[in-house]
């Protein structure tokens, strides 16, 4: 679901300016004064993020080299795979997408070989920060690395694809390790791809990031060169994926020359071909232990323009949780928007019956707060109807409103109390830190909120930065982003207001 027209215009009539709001010190700045009870490692990943020496973005983005996976990956379906995409001087690309039976990327079932040709255009008018582009397929082969799977694919492909594919594979056609087999050719405009569900639309949206790792050993001054490739997000509805043009991101590849150390995937990926499919270690399917706390990895961006952090504490003793998400109007979350907290219980998690590996829960939302952090929400909030979200005409920028008492925000989409059907999972990365996994939201903007629509892919994962903690956390002030002036005010720059409001109004929906 794309935004409208008149978002559309919005976004090209919006120009950065100079002005800055003053956010004198109140409640908001109290709370951050020496209240809280940050914990020195969350703290540290949340202003991390924001280091602009740390993240740069190439505009226009330099495609051309070898990108990889650096793990296993898991689209809506759930699909598992792996990708190794080279991109040439003359724009053509060859891509290899390698696809699994398990979550660890252990037992491959079989690979597609893409060729074709890409061509930047321009900055996208929709998703800020990424760059638009074209491309046009030559040809896509698969080749099958088992009987199963080609007996599989054989039967979507003549049962569901037009009658130019219907021979694709005699039945009986007995498995030949290496043969290719050819899906797609622009030059006998064959095209069998469509029961495999397979799209390269993520080409059409594309973002390069540069940013620096510090070097392992304590011994060792500086850092090395991580670049990452952000491709177009898949949508998470099947039916869908075929048609849909990304707003949002898959997980990164990263350079195959600069990517991050240690990656034990990488150069396996690296070394891999359509005969040769990378084959991952195997990975311990662990517990899901929630209790602690967990951030964000890295700015996140979800279809229709929305930036945002995560911050989650989860008390195991009470089953209960709270969660502060901040959104922003950039790629590089420095230009806070509005942050809304929400709290509640969550019940004990069981196996997931649809994706192997995870662990399936509900999560019930009874308290919500919001703070708004540009004036034009809240001049919106404060033209809100009486009793629709929080008290009406008393809004102010930096200061927290319970919406609890309104059952939620109107104005923001917002209803309490609300339940979510989520899917879970957590791993150790290379360095033995913590990762969780939380599913990914529906790409038009819904709620998971009915056991059918329970996600069947993940959002990018949260690192565990503190550990259990006994009781409620309190406020977290979004006025961390801020910077100190002289006069103990916090400094926030300008935002893209108008564009955010009513991209909110359309897209940030819990109901």
């Amino acid at each position: 679901m794309l935004p409208p027209w008149w978002l559309l215009a919005l976004l090209a009539a919006y120009a950065s300016g100079k002005k800055r709001w003053d956010v004198p010190t109140s409640q908001a700045e109290q709370h951050s004064t020496g209240k809280l009870q940050w914990e020195p490692q969350c703290q540290y990943h949340l202003r991390h993020l924001q280091d602009s020496t740390r993240i740069s973005a190439l505009l226009p983005p330099r495609l051309e080299g070898h990108w990889i996976s650096t793990g296993c990956e898991v689209r809506p379906g759930p699909e598992f795979l792996t990708r190794s995409y080279l991109f040439y001087s003359n724009r053509l690309f060859k891509a290899y997408q390698f696809y699994y039976r398990d979550p660890s990327c252990g037992d491959p079932a079989y690979s597609l070989v893409i060729k074709g040709k890409l061509r930047l255009r321009q900055a996208s008018w929709i998703t800020r920060g990424a760059t638009e582009a074209d491309y046009h397929l030559h040809k896509v082969g698969i080749v099958f690395h088992s009987q199963r799977a080609m007996q599989e694919i054989a039967a979507q492909v003549n049962q569901t694809s037009g009658g130019g594919c219907k021979g694709f594979l005699p039945p009986g056609r007995s498995w030949v390790p290496g043969a290719l087999y050819e899906l797609l050719s622009a030059k006998t405009e064959r095209d069998c791809t469509a029961a495999l569900g397979f799209a390269m639309h993520e080409l059409s949206l594309v973002r390069v990031e540069k940013h620096y790792q510090p070097l392992l050993q304590p011994q060792q001054a500086g850092s090395r060169v991580v670049e990452e490739l952000y491709l177009g997000d898949i949508h998470t509805e099947w039916s869908e994926r075929l048609h849909y043009r990304p707003t949002g991101y898959q997980r990164p590849m990263q350079s195959a020359m600069h990517h991050v150390h240690p990656c034990p995937a990488c150069g396996i990926i690296y070394r891999a071909d359509e005969h040769r499919p990378p084959v991952l270690p195997a990975r311990a399917e662990l517990p899901v232990q929630l209790s602690g706390r967990w951030v964000s990895t890295q700015c996140e961006v979800r279809p229709a323009v929305l930036f945002l952090t995560r911050y989650f504490i989860f008390h195991g003793s009470n089953r209960s949780w709270e969660g502060y998400y901040y959104h922003y109007s950039d790629p590089l979350c420095r230009l806070p928007t509005f942050t809304i907290y929400a709290s509640g219980h969550y019940t004990k998690g069981v196996p997931s019956a649809k994706v192997r590996g995870g662990t399936d829960l509900a999560f019930k939302v009874t308290h919500a707060r919001v703070t708004p952090m540009d004036q034009v929400t809240v001049t919106m909030l404060n033209s809100s109807a009486s009793g629709s979200c929080g008290e009406a005409g008393s809004w102010s920028a930096g200061l927290e409103q319970d919406i609890t008492p309104t059952n939620g925000c109107l104005a923001l989409g917002i209803k309490l109390p609300h339940m979510e059907y989520e899917l879970f999972k957590t791993e150790q990365d290379a360095k033995d830190r913590s990762l969780l996994f939380i599913g990914e939201r529906p790409t038009d903007g819904s709620s998971p909120d009915r056991p059918d629509k329970r996600p069947t892919s993940y959002q990018a994962p949260l690192i565990q930065c503190a550990g259990a903690s006994g009781t409620f956390a309190r406020y977290i002030s979004p006025n961390y982003v801020g910077k100190e002036e002289t006069n103990q005010s916090k400094v926030l720059k300008p935002l893209p207001a108008a564009l955010v409001l009513f991209i909110a109004l359309q897209f940030v929906t819990w109901d």
